[in-house]
């Protein structure tokens, strides 16, 4: 009645390795989603940092409609992107206590940077396959067809994936964050 060890807990064999090597090619990408508005958008995690809680932040003079200001987090200057206005809405973000700072590490040149934006809410992350992923429309869309890096679907819904190197300009909040440190 007592069946062996290896049968019981099912132990991979040389046989069924290869199996486990092809799952691996399987895998999708992760990427954390998040809405604006109305509207589903994901961005993959590479660069994502952390998510903080909406803080107040120090507007900077001068600085384009997207940009809400700048922020202190653990002694660095962050400056912090309205993805509302980025992506062409015609109202900021509203702010309530489901509002989240996405901060990510971005890479421009030699450059890496800390940006944060801010979402009207996080949802999840999400495993979505390359096989799932269509290309983005070129034309009709609400926000320039450069941010987009594709259309996830996920469910028999869309969720739209951010190209976050063109949806953040590096150079732009670069000069931000120098002309503030002075």
């Amino acid at each position: 009645m007592t069946e062996s060890v290896s049968e019981e807990l099912m132990l991979p064999t040389l046989a069924n390795s290869n199996e486990l090597i092809g799952d691996l090619d399987n895998l999708g990408s992760k990427y954390l989603t998040f809405k604006v508005g109305d509207e589903m958008f994901g961005t993959d995690i590479e660069n994502i940092q952390e998510i903080i809680e909406y803080t107040d932040m120090t507007r900077v003079p001068m600085t384009p409609s997207h940009i809400r200001g700048v922020s202190n987090l653990r002694g660095k200057v962050i400056p912090i992107v309205d993805m509302a206005i980025r992506l062409g809405k015609e109202n900021k973000s509203e702010i309530t206590k489901r509002t989240c700072i996405i901060i990510v590490e971005m890479e421009d040149d030699d450059e890496i940077i800390d940006i944060g934006f801010v979402v009207d809410e996080v949802d999840e992350v999400l495993d979505i396959h390359a096989s799932n992923i269509e290309a983005g429309p070129q034309f009709g869309a609400d926000i320039p067809s450069d941010f987009i890096n594709g259309m996830g679907k996920v469910d028999g819904e869309f969720v739209i994936l951010l190209s976050l190197n063109e949806v953040l300009s590096v150079k732009e909040l670069s000069a931000l964050i120098s002309t503030d440190a002075c």
